[in-house]
């Protein structure tokens, strides 16, 4: 019996993300031919041109790094056809791909979606199904067409949205899915394994929702909200841009906010953003709708810190009150 040849992976990925799928990738019997991920971006506080985790990674490896700007020089694209792939795995590129760009690989283009299409389309689905109180996400295997995020899926791996879950660590997760589902998805384009029988089945019509990009702006908390929705906004923002308010008394320093609870209580005596009690495990606040518990602050360029650590340096009192 003739075994199965191995796919040409061309990978186009940029952050921490599509890292981990990069790494499986590495580890399987597909090689990888060459990687594209976005130039060189300023970083840190020195502003210096900083390489990605996808471009570190592919390095480290030795595998050849394209870095265009876009695909609009036909140079770009007689570079990417001089790789001969024979496919191209799509995760968190952050730069949208041509309709020339996937026709080179005849196998296509796959893509590792973080949502569980057709729900969130778009560029911040972890962060969206966060912030709505979804209960579940996943990750998608899906082969990529000229529309955002519409093409057929292959593979769908679903999880339960904790009630302590944040961005971050949803994201690692479903990181670390989508890593074992890619590799499922190429071993089964060639028949390898258990699972070597792959179908495309078309996204439905129907529960269409997009996940726009996150501005900055939006992690300003409102404390007019219900304290169920700003506990989610906080978990959504972690770890960035991280949900910010400021005490009435100083407007011009921001504080970051971290770990909420809901909890039971009126607030009908207390204005919305007024801190109800403080405790050594956190602060309780009242919000449009019931109170919420915030155990973990940061102020602008510190650390992360338990309220009864924070509270050392910079004491907060009941009564007091955060900006809406």
């Amino acid at each position: 019996m003739v075994a199965p040849t191995p796919l040409r992976v061309v990978f186009a990925g940029t952050p921490a993300f599509a890292e981990h799928a990069l790494e499986a990738i590495l580890a399987s019997a597909h090689p990888v031919v060459g990687v594209l991920t976005q130039p060189d971006r300023p970083a840190g506080r020195g502003q210096k041109p900083a390489a990605s985790p996808v471009k570190l990674r592919a390095q480290a490896a030795g595998v050849p790094v394209l870095q265009p700007p876009g695909f609009r020089d036909p140079a770009s694209l007689q570079v990417l056809q001089a790789l001969r792939p024979d496919v191209l795995v799509v995760a968190a590129y952050g730069l949208i791909l041509p309709q020339a760009v996937l026709d080179i690989p005849p196998l296509g283009c796959l893509n590792i979606h973080a949502s569980l299409l057709p729900r969130w389309r778009g560029a911040a689905p972890i962060v969206r199904a966060i912030q709505a109180g979804d209960r579940e996400s996943g990750v998608c295997i899906m082969r990529m067409e000229s529309g955002l995020d519409t093409g057929p899926v292959a593979i769908t791996r679903t999880t339960p949205i904790a009630p302590d879950d944040t961005a971050g660590s949803l994201h690692d997760r479903l990181a670390r899915m989508g890593a074992e589902a890619i590799v499922e998805t190429l071993d089964s384009l060639v028949g390898v394994g258990a699972h070597n029988s792959l179908q495309f089945v078309s996204q439905p019509d129907r529960g269409v929702t997009y996940a726009r990009k996150v501005e900055k702006a939006e992690a300003r908390i409102d404390w007019g909200r219900d304290a169920a929705g700003i506990a989610n906004s906080i978990r959504a923002f972690d770890p960035v841009p991280g949900a910010t308010t400021a005490l009435t008394r100083q407007p011009e320093l921001p504080i970051r906010l971290f770990m909420p609870a809901v909890i039971g209580g009126t607030t009908a005596a207390s204005m919305p953003g007024e801190i109800v009690a403080v405790t050594p495990r956190g602060l309780l606040v009242a919000t449009g709708n019931g109170i919420l518990g915030v155990s973990q602050l940061q102020r602008a360029g510190g650390r992360r810190l338990a309220v009864s650590d924070f509270l050392r340096g910079h004491p907060i009192q009941a009564g007091e009150r955060w900006l809406s």
